[in-house]
């Protein structure tokens, strides 16, 4: 049985993201997101609702593991894929990964959403026995 190691929300302005995108470009972009979602969000109409979206999830995560990004995780540690229905999945690698495997934790389930202004995500991480 799987059980809950730590939720997390969190909500991004888009506008927000959208003038560090402008202000600071790709500097911003390559510190925060990763190649395959940086292709995904400027491949959109409006890329900053996704970028919001994603920025909120790897907050989420990082607020469900309870370590906050930094020391322990770093952005880039964190990659939003799509998964075969259009589900948000995240893929965990680098000091992510080898804090989930320290903590017993297998899955993190995400959730995304975004509209004009804002951009929201929710994380759980899940631990314990793996179902079948």
């Amino acid at each position: 049985m799987m059980n809950v190691f730590g939720i997390g929300i969190d909500v991004v302005e888009v506008g927000r993201i959208a003038s560090s995108v402008e202000e600071f470009g790709e500097r911003f972009i390559t510190r925060i997101f990763t190649l395959r979602e940086r292709e995904y969000c400027a491949a959109k109409s409006k890329p900053e609702l996704h970028y919001a979206a994603r920025f909120a999830a790897k907050e989420a995560v990082a607020k469900a593991l309870g370590t906050g990004i930094g020391k322990e995780i770093g952005w880039l540690d964190m990659e939003v894929e799509r998964g075969a229905s259009g589900e948000p999945i995240m893929r965990l690698s680098g000091k992510a990964l080898m804090f989930c495997q320290a903590h017993d934790i297998h899955e993190i389930k995400i959730s995304l959403t975004h509209a004009r202004e804002y951009a929201a995500a929710n994380a759980v991480a899940l631990c314990g026995a793996q179902s079948v």
